[in-house]
Order: C-alpha cells, then structure tokens, then sequence
C-alpha cells in the first residue's frame, strides 16, 4: 500500500484537498487498490478558506515520515491564515524530507509556495497561481525558482500547479507516479474523466 501525506494548512481550499483524497481514494476502491491518503495537520481542527472546518485524521507529532511514500499539499488564501502553518518550520521540514528522499511532492496553486519557502525549488522549473494581477509567480520567483507559466510543471518528483482549476489534473498525475498509466486511465474512465 502507497500511503499518501496529505499536508493541511489552517485555510487550506478545500476543494484542492478533495481531489486527492477522491482520486486516489477512487483507485483504492475501484483501481489498483494501492493507494491510501492520510490527512495531517498541526492543529486538531482546522479551518478552510472558506470556513468549512474539519478534522485531520493525524496531528503532525503523531506520524513517522518515512512511513509515506508521497506528500500532497493544497494551497489555500493569505486572508484565511494559511501561510501561517504552510510557512511554518514545521511544514517546511515534512517538505524537505520529502524531496530528500526523492518521493512524489504534489502541489495545487499557492501551495508551491510552500516549496519555495523551503529552498527546495531553487534553480528548478516550478509554477504557482498565475493570474495577471497577481503576486505569487514573482514571490515564488523570489525562492529561486525558473517560472514555467503553464497549468501544470513536473520536474523530477515535484508537480506544481497555476490554479484551483488543475487539481484534479494534479491528483491525477501523482495517482500515475505511484501506480501507472494504465491504471490512472482507468480511474479517470471511472470518474468520467476523458
């Protein structure tokens, strides 16, 4: 079983966090059935973007990293506090020990943020929300990252994306980095994705 960390930050989008665990909770179920998505967080309850409150299934002292094979973070926004836990030293250790370790790092818009703050983006090819009048390409820029402006940047094992609108493409490609692509189009047929 591939057991995917699903790093929350207090006013994370919930919609960014839903894709993962519905893809490859969709492949445990009706896939290759290889795939098992944890939520963690640093507090007992956290807080969306948009209010919605839920429940991490682990607290951050409760696991062991090397017991993951794969980190999957959702952005969230400014004005609901998410870079608070996101730029936390905290966080930013689980994602260093990730890429370490050279195991799968997806992210969904801000979120590679995240990555950035942590150091491990510099001089490697990375995206973030790219909307004109935003801030975010030139912050992440700011990390030392080489700004891709497309929906979707793989380099190695990290997947970054440019907005809300590609989550379900980024769960999607880190469901085929753990099992194949056979098996992805085969969920994807499932959920009625072409």
């Amino acid at each position: 079983m591939k057991r995917i960390l699903l790093l929350l930050a207090n006013g994370f989008e919930a919609v960014e966090a839903s894709v993962f665990t519905d893809v490859l909770g969709w492949n445990k179920w009706e896939g290759d059935g290889t795939t098992e998505v944890i939520s963690v967080g640093m507090h007992e309850q956290l807080q969306c973007t948009w209010n919605f409150k839920v429940t991490p299934e682990k607290l951050f002292h409760d696991i062991i990293l090397d017991d993951f094979d794969a980190l999957a973070i959702p952005g969230g926004f400014e004005e609901a506090g998410f870079y608070e836990d996101a730029f936390s030293e905290a966080f930013q250790a689980v994602v260093r020990h990730f890429d370490e370790q050279k195991k799968p790092i997806a992210t969904v818009c801000v979120a590679s943020l995240i990555l950035g703050q942590s150091g491990i983006l510099h001089n490697r090819q990375a995206t973030t929300y790219n909307h004109p009048t935003s801030k975010r390409l030139a912050q992440l820029q700011s990390h030392g990252a080489v700004i891709v402006n497309e929906r979707i940047v793989q380099t190695e094992h990290i997947i970054t994306s440019s907005n809300p609108g590609t989550a379900f493409d980024v769960a999607f490609t880190l469901l085929e980095m753990l099992t194949s692509a056979e098996n992805t189009q085969k969920v994807k047929d499932l959920m009625g994705f072409k």
